[in-house]
């Protein structure tokens, strides 16, 4: 699977994404509609690559049941719209069997009901919507933990630290939502109020009002919900308002985009986590894939390429399990025989009435050098 992140640029309407000479020779097509660009692109780049790592790894070995696996990537720009719009073109037009990796909670809700029609799995969303998890969503295969436990831990870790003002900031959707629930719940189970609770436009964020109530309130710690580029607009105008407290976000920003263009307001954030560390290596997923960044010149991981990598690896195995001849039903029927299934130190399991994967939380900060530390 060769990936060609030079060509995906503003302007690129379709990215493929090749693991054998061309698509006409695709043996198993795997569709995947995720925001290229836009401002999820950052974490989006390292979330495909580690999935790349993998999936390369595995056709140069001979593919999956002699077939190589090809990856066709459109990009959405992170617009619920136009994923539901890729989605159907994947299904209905290139005849993929499974789609892959989407990103976004209203995203992934929007092609729900497409799945259902054409009886696609999905596998490995990065999202961590309640609403994927319960109830069962019949061609949803969730990875990730749900943003709902990600949010209670953290405000526990906080509790424990004596932390009581807490207040939240969500981006005003689906998304923003779930981990709103989470929050609440978290506070409730900790016998603490909500500071407040700040919610901003997803298409167009806008902090300048917001900031300065935040700072009117003396926070201990700000919950921060929200993607990519608008959370670091947020925590930057958070600090330049003079918010001082400790700022907590979730997994779906932890990666090495992200840090990097917080900049100087880096340090000290709070992201949850929802796989080992990328340095952890006495689990064995994190050690095979530190080695193949390796061999492909990479020095090391970061918390999305493990979460790319990992979502590879059910992908190739629901396929390797599929058989020789398959199709969506024979590879929907092959997840759902995952149970506790070794990842490398982590255990996947799914049936006809549980698709929630894994279950595994932990809080990590980002140090002086930029990098998450546990």
């Amino acid at each position: 699977m060769k990936t060609h992140w030079k060509k995906w640029g503003a302007a690129c309407a379709l990215a493929v994404v090749s693991a054998a000479s061309s698509l006409a020779h695709a043996q198993l097509l795997v569709g995947q509609t995720v925001g290229i660009t836009g401002s999820a692109a950052a974490t989006v780049k390292e979330s495909m690559l580690g999935a790349s790592l993998y999936l390369d790894h595995v056709n140069a070995r001979g593919g999956v049941n002699g077939q190589k696996i090809e990856l066709v990537a459109l990009d959405d720009k992170f617009d619920p719209k136009l994923t539901q719009d890729n989605a159907r073109t994947l299904i209905e037009d290139k005849g993929v069997l499974a789609l892959f990796m989407t990103r976004g909670t209203p995203h992934t809700q929007g092609i729900v009901a497409l799945l259902d029609k054409y009886g696609v799995p999905l596998v490995g969303p990065s999202t961590g919507a309640m609403a994927l998890h319960q109830p069962v969503s019949r061609n949803i295969f969730n990875v990730r933990a749900p943003y709902q436990r990600e949010v209670e831990k953290a405000i526990a870790h906080l509790a424990l630290l004596g932390v009581q003002r807490i207040g939240i900031v969500h981006v005003d959707d689906a998304f923003g939502q779930d981990g709103l629930a989470g929050a609440q719940k978290g506070l409730q189970n900790n016998k603490l109020p909500a500071l407040f609770v700040e919610k901003f436009d997803r298409a167009k964020p806008d902090f300048s009002a917001i900031a300065p109530r935040v700072r009117a309130q003396e926070p201990q710690a700000v919950i921060f919900i929200g993607t990519g580029a608008a959370v670091v607009d947020g925590i930057k105008a958070l600090r330049a308002a003079g918010v001082g407290g400790q700022i907590v976000t979730l997994s779906n920003n932890a990666s090495g985009g992200f840090t990097k263009a917080l900049g100087d307001q880096a340090r000290g954030v709070i992201v949850t986590q929802v796989f080992p560390s990328e340095r952890s290596l006495n689990y064995p997923v994190i050690k095979e894939a530190l080695e193949l960044a390796k061999a492909q010149g990479l020095k090391e991981l970061t918390p999305a390429m493990v979460e790319g990598f990992v979502n590879a690896k059910v992908l190739a195995e629901g396929l390797r399990r599929a058989g020789p001849k398959p199709d969506r039903a024979r590879l929907h029927a092959a997840l759902e025989s995952l149970s506790k299934f070794d990842l490398g130190g982590l255990e996947l399991s799914y049936s006809a009435k549980e698709h929630s994967g894994l279950d595994f939380a932990d809080l990590s900060i980002i140090g002086a050098d930029g990098r998450f530390q546990r």
